[in-house]
């Protein structure tokens, strides 16, 4: 398994994972069938990603991409000190530890840049995804109630939070 930073050339693939990412799971954003990225687009997301300040790093396992991890950075000069971070690994990788080499990773990029705190929201019913944030070191600080909506359900999220 390689966790590396996301390049231009892996567009399709990451592209793929990210559709196949939306229809195992109801714990990301995107509804099955509700990404309409084009790979030209998915291209210059990732040019834009790889322009800024921000963090996207892929796992690779014999040549397919299996997950990721994404730390936007914040944009003006008073939250630029922190990061929100976004994760998701295909159902077959899960339980292989992947997520906690995501989070090592960028963490060392995070303390490289100065980023001090670092967020994610994750559904109050993902206890595994809870319980790796918790071993990661972040806390519950909050609950963003009705927050989402899955198969027609208002969802509750809590707000998670890390200080390095």
């Amino acid at each position: 398994m390689i966790i590396r930073r996301v390049e231009v050339k892996d567009s399709e693939r990451f592209l793929n994972m990210l559709k196949q990412l939306d229809n195992e799971t109801n714990n990301m954003m995107f509804q099955p069938g509700e990404r309409k990225t084009t790979i030209g687009e998915m291209e210059s997301n990732i040019r834009n990603m790889n322009n800024s300040k921000s963090l996207t790093l892929v796992g690779e396992d014999n040549g397919n991409i299996v997950g990721f991890l994404s730390a936007e950075r914040g944009f003006a000069n008073r939250i630029k000190h922190s990061a929100y971070i976004v994760i998701g690994i295909l159902t077959d990788y899960r339980g292989r530890k992947i997520g906690v080499k995501f989070f090592e990773e960028m963490e060392k990029w995070a303390l490289e840049s100065n980023i001090t705190r670092l967020e994610l929201t994750v559904i109050t019913h993902n206890e595994s995804a809870i319980h790796l944030y918790k071993k990661m070191g972040f806390k519950i600080e909050g609950t963003k109630e009705k927050s989402l909506i899955v198969n027609g359900q208002y969802v509750d999220e809590y707000y998670m939070g890390k200080i390095l």
